[in-house]
């Protein structure tokens, strides 16, 4: 639902498209996937550091490897509608991604929002697509960004996976790894949403990390004893340990 969100706002030229999730929901790769299924004729550019100061123009010209070194910042506005007009003017359109964009800040958001008034009536000719953290959504949520919330045409929140949700985030990706068969019992996959709590990147790591002791061990699948080995493994050697949540049942 988050990536057909971000579909329509690209297909229908939303001004703003708003995706926020929480830490390792999954953001970042579903911008990766937008960015491999964008058409041809659709100029992007991808702003991932957003907390590095400086004027937001540069980064933007930068980000569309237009020159940014030089000008004042009237300069700078000028090159870019320069460049926003060729790219309409070649039957293109401009989509600016911004990731992370909780690290703007509100005075940097009016910021874009001003960009965005390059569009009229008669021509779109910029497109922004924003990305990050639910403190995106408690910035937006502020009464001096009204008028930047009414040009979000398109928005979605990606929340943490459900207990079956888990199990068959596993399964997907272990097919399209090549596997035939599950290697996951359905504890182990129980004890995986309970140690991550639905959490997409930390499933990952959890289970690339069973996979191994599975191998190591000659496993013909991954058990709850395997997943309880490496989490206890985690907690007593690793730096970033993975606590089971205390509702799980260890006699399962």
């Amino acid at each position: 639902m988050a990536f057909a969100m971000l579909e329509y706002g690209i297909v229908n030229h939303a001004g703003f498209t708003v995706i926020t999730g929480e830490v390792g929901a999954g953001k970042t790769t579903l911008i990766q996937h937008l960015l491999s299924k964008l058409p041809g004729d659709v100029a992007v550019g991808l702003l991932a550091n957003t907390g590095g100061g400086g004027d937001l123009l540069e980064w933007v010209l930068m980000a569309f490897d237009q020159d940014f070194e030089s000008g004042s910042h009237v300069a700078l506005y000028k090159r870019f509608k320069d460049f926003l007009l060729e790219q309409h003017s070649l039957g293109r359109r401009t989509v600016l991604i911004v990731d992370e964009a909780q690290n703007l800040g509100a005075e940097t958001l009016e910021e874009l929002r001003m960009l965005s008034n390059l569009n009229t009536h008669e021509r779109e000719l910029l497109q922004i697509v924003l990305s990050g953290q639910p403190e995106l959504k408690t910035l937006l949520a502020a009464p001096s960004l009204r008028q930047f919330v009414q040009r979000v045409s398109s928005d979605f929140h990606l929340s943490f996976l459900d207990q079956q949700e888990v199990k068959g985030y596993i399964e997907h990706r272990l097919e399209v790894a090549g596997a035939t068969r599950p290697l996951f019992t359905s504890g182990a996959c129980d004890l995986v949403f309970y140690a991550t709590q639905g959490t997409p990147r930390l499933i990952n790591t959890l289970c690339d990390t069973a996979l191994l002791y599975g191998f190591a061990t000659e496993s013909d699948e991954i058990t709850v004893e395997i997943v309880k080995r490496v989490l206890d493994d985690k907690r007593r050697f690793g730096v970033f340990p993975i606590h089971p949540g205390p509702q799980y049942d260890y006699s399962k």
